[in-house]
């Protein structure tokens, strides 16, 4: 229990440094909400390492510490909306034992963007903003493949390590 404890708390710490990083990149394609999902790299590999529970626990951790120390209410309404869905969404298929990793995560990166234009659709009122989703679609799926592919060396070895220090 101790060690789920420090993992979940160095995951933790994990994901927040790569949402600080993330914040910092210059991506701008004119369409706002695209992102790498660096953090959810940290997510997805507690997800298959640490368990539900603690990988929910430090998604949404990671998401109010974000928002409290570099953004705003407004980001952290969109982000929470996003991030929530694309948790719900990757344990389910993590469970259906359907998906690979890289499956998992590409379903969490285009949930997560379907997450924020839903709370965007109904704060600004407009549904005018489905437009947008055919990109946002296109790129959760390039980032979740990206991260998947990543998250998979990194559980894989990760699994070693923790074995052998057990």
């Amino acid at each position: 229990m101790t060690k789920k404890i420090a993992y979940t708390g160095m995951f933790t710490a994990l994901a927040f440094v790569f949402s600080y990083i993330e914040s910092l990149l210059p991506i701008n394609l004119g369409i706002p909400g695209i992102k790498l999902g660096l953090a959810n790299l940290v997510v997805i590999v507690a997800l298959y390492l640490i368990g539900v529970k603690a990988a929910g626990i430090l998604s949404l951790v990671r998401i109010v510490l974000m928002g409290f120390t570099f953004g705003n209410p407004a980001n952290m309404i969109y982000s929470l909306a996003g991030g929530v869905l694309s948790f719900v969404v990757m344990v389910f298929a993590k469970k259906l034992k359907f998906f690979s990793v890289t499956g998992v995560s590409v379903l969490g990166g285009v949930c997560h963007n379907i997450g924020q234009i839903l709370i965007a659709i109904i704060v600004v009122e407009t549904v005018s903003l489905l437009y947008y989703l055919p990109i946002l679609i296109l790129s959760g799926t390039v980032a979740g493949v990206l991260i998947g592919i990543l998250a998979s060396v990194l559980i894989r070895h990760l699994e070693k390590a923790l074995a052998v220090s057990q």
